[in-house]
């Protein structure tokens, strides 16, 4: 049975989270998909390495074919868009294929973007393999980057079944698992005190989480999505509060060059930085000296790297989707659970960004 079922205002479909639910894609393709022509899985340079061969034993009754790309933000450019859409048509796809997404974040960003482009939309799984693709595969957010802004190329597009098998998990590096961990934390501290709590108190080690706990805290991450999705698919209003730590911490990606810098290393100094901003606005009760004790055990940077300036960062906020006319719109907590999207000035931020990396 699916773990979790989502159900927006598009479409419904089903999650299936824990050890070898892989062994149950092939029954659903051929359920859902009796008459599929080929099935392209696009997969990136790592995990080709590490579970393609996995995922093509399971299929391996299927018409199966395979398209690899670059590791990381690399995968979702323009080129690389292109190229997929140039190989599906070489290997004569039609609109009876589908398209797996089997990596992390970027695969499937990728792949969800390419898949409602070729020929006006065909259908994708996703099928995540790294611990920030938990928040990525739920939603149906799916985009490729411009230089000028990170996901700003990208459509709403559902994918028709998520399986997210954890035991992929055990073969990621420590700065894989830090990074998708910035946005379980972002997961509790928008929507529950005591699931804070939880990780805090739990979690002081990120490589010495078994997988069963992470089956655990992912599906607690998923179903706080999962709420908020259903309610706004497209991010209209309260999805945007998903976005908290994103405003700055995307900002601090692109200004270090994609790909660079994780994602959710950046997001969790932009959350610190939010937090700050929560704390003078709403004095909310919350220790930033344990959080940020905090994360350093756990390994992260807690500061905004010291080569980045403060004006190219504000500039950068300014192209956040969340901006409205270069307004720059920050999500805070008014406590730990309620979140909440503020409009905050140039001058206000500017001057908190100073006393941010001075240390104060």
């Amino acid at each position: 049975m699916p773990t979790v079922s989502i159900q927006t205002s598009s479409k419904q479909y089903d999650m299936w989270i824990g050890e070898h639910v892989i062994k149950q894609l092939h029954s659903f393709i051929q359920s859902k998909f009796e008459d599929v022509t080929k099935i392209l899985i696009i997969t990136d340079e790592s995990v080709k390495k590490l579970h393609l061969a996995t995922v093509e034993k399971e299929l391996s009754s299927l018409p199966v074919i395979t398209y690899t790309v670059p590791a990381g933000e690399k995968a979702k450019s323009f080129d690389v868009f292109y190229a997929c859409l140039t190989y599906m048509l070489e290997q004569h796809l039609d609109r009876k294929s589908l398209v797996l997404a089997l990596g992390g974040g970027a695969v499937g960003d990728l792949a969800g973007y390419v898949a409602a482009s070729f020929m006006r939309g065909i259908p994708f799984i996703q099928i995540p393999t790294t611990v920030l693709a938990h928040d990525s595969a739920v939603g149906g957010k799916v985009a490729i980057n411009h230089p000028l802004g990170k996901n700003m190329i990208g459509v709403f597009n559902q994918p028709e079944a998520v399986f997210y098998d954890t035991t992929f998990l055990s073969t990621l590096p420590i700065q894989e698992l830090r990074s998708g961990f910035g946005e379980v934390i972002k997961h509790a501290l928008i929507s529950d005190s005591q699931f804070y709590q939880d990780l805090t108190t739990n979690i002081n080690n990120l490589s010495k989480v078994d997988i069963a706990y992470w089956s655990e805290i992912l599906e607690k991450g998923i179903l706080v999505k999962r709420s908020i999705v259903e309610k706004d698919e497209r991010e209209s209003n309260i999805r945007a509060f998903l976005n908290f730590g994103h405003t700055l911490g995307h900002a601090i990606e692109a200004e270090m060059g994609y790909g660079k810098f994780t994602h959710g290393e950046a997001v969790v100094i932009g959350m610190i930085f939010a937090l700050r901003l929560s704390k003078k606005k709403y004095d909310i009760a919350f220790s930033m000296e344990e959080y940020i004790k905090w994360l350093q055990l756990l390994g992260y940077t807690c500061d905004i790297p010291v080569n980045l300036e403060i004006n190219n960062l504000i500039n950068r906020m300014k192209q956040d989707k969340k901006s409205i006319n270069g307004t720059i719109r920050f999500v805070l907590l008014k406590e730990l659970g309620k979140p909440v999207l503020v409009e905050i000035g140039e001058a206000e931020i500017r001057e908190e960004l100073a006393i941010f990396k001075g240390g104060k």
